[in-house]
């Protein structure tokens, strides 16, 4: 037995041990070592939204131009993809263990503006975003009102102007999630009311994107100026619309010949609400913001 050799030499197993010891040494630096090795495979998301399509449109003209271009990027492990009926997207492109994230996001994202051209105008005004993500959820946190005095949707925004923010500059924390109701000004459309002045609601959309921008008006006095002008003056102008009377007064149609005027809120019933109605969550029976902490 060599435990024999050993026990009966103490002088040899005294000089291996060292010389192993010093080999060990020697090596440790050239060695594939980790203090906190990876475990998982590092993902990237690519998500959007296509307002008003079902899942089988999203999924003929959005998901398949996005898997079409991203398949095969390098160090992919394999793609996933996910549309929902309210017209939002999510594909999730899994990498090998030990792909550098920031590399493969950046592939991820080239190969999606090249299939951006072949997608339709709403999801490319509405853009799409590429980003990594841990798949592992850390904890999941709830946010509630204590005697039930706040809506959903109050909650989701005062998460995500204080809450939300501070989580992510949590060291560690990659990404944090936010499923509740954001606030979004409703616009209910009233489909015979529309017909009898015969509008579409294309012309509805065109009248909310022409009078509800935010502008640059410019400056008064500003160089080369002529004579002895003394002051320049900065114009400011009201730019985007916030309250419900101001999108009620949007000017949708005006008739030259008899000086009429058809107003948003002539067709239309406006409120300020939710964007999606359809994710809510509760804690306990009340109402709850729920963040996602990846």
């Amino acid at each position: 037995m060599i435990s024999d050799v050993f026990i009966k030499r103490p002088v040899t197993a005294i000089v291996v041990s060292i010389v192993l010891v010093l080999l060990g040494g020697l090596a440790l630096r050239s060695l594939p070592i980790s203090q906190y090795p990876d475990i998982s495979p590092p993902v990237v998301q690519i998500s959007g939204s296509y307002t008003g399509a079902d899942a089988l449109t999203v999924e003929q003209t959005v998901l398949t131009p996005i898997e079409t271009q991203v398949n095969g990027t390098p160090g992919m492990a394999y793609l996933s993809s996910n549309a929902t009926s309210d017209g939002r997207i999510s594909s999730n492109v899994t990498f090998e263990i030990g792909t550098n994230v920031d590399i493969a996001t950046l592939d991820v994202q080239n190969r999606v503006s090249v299939a951006q051209p072949q997608l339709p105008d709403e999801v490319k005004r509405l853009g799409l975003t590429v980003k990594k993500r841990n798949p592992t959820i850390l904890m999941v946190v709830a946010l509630t009102s204590p005697n039930k005095t706040h809506d959903i949707k109050f909650l989701d925004n005062y998460t995500n102007i204080y809450v939300r923010d501070a989580l992510l500059r949590v060291k560690g924390v990659g990404d944090v999630q936010s499923i509740g109701q954001d606030f979004s000004m409703r616009i209910w459309l009233k489909p015979d009311r529309m017909a009898q002045l015969g509008l579409s609601a294309a012309e509805v959309t065109a009248a909310l994107q022409e009078q509800n921008v935010q502008v640059a008006a410019g400056s008064v006095g500003s160089a080369p100026q002529y004579g002895s002008q003394a002051f320049e003056y900065t114009l400011f102008v009201n730019g985007r619309l916030s309250k419900v009377e101001d999108f009620e007064n949007i000017i949708v149609r005006t008739k030259p010949e008899d000086g009429s005027v058809v107003y948003l809120k002539d067709v239309a019933r406006v409120q300020l609400g939710s964007f999606d109605y359809a994710r809510a969550s509760f804690v306990n029976g009340a109402p709850a913001t729920l963040l996602l902490v990846n």
